[in-house]
């Protein structure tokens, strides 16, 4: 599956398992490197699904039907 078409709960999921690899210190540095970079892609991919859900979540559908700018406690 593209890194892309994973939902965010998969992307984080695979991102924990290489920060714990990592973590443990004991990687071929090669291995490290391509952990790394598998990494920095999947946390692009969750920060663009995050900032995707922001935006839809900014809106809400108000009583009337009509779209409206979401604010908490009069702010925007």
């Amino acid at each position: 599956m593209s890194e892309k078409n994973k939902s965010f709960e998969e992307a984080l999921a695979e991102l924990e398992e290489i920060v714990a690899k990592l973590e443990q210190g004991d990687v071929p540095l090669e291995e490290a490197i391509d952990y790394y970079k598998d990494g920095m892609n999947l946390s692009k991919v969750c920060h663009d699904k995050l900032k995707n859900i922001e935006k839809k979540m900014s809106m809400i559908l108000g009583e009337d039907g009509q779209v409206r700018p979401f604010s908490v406690g009069g702010e925007e």
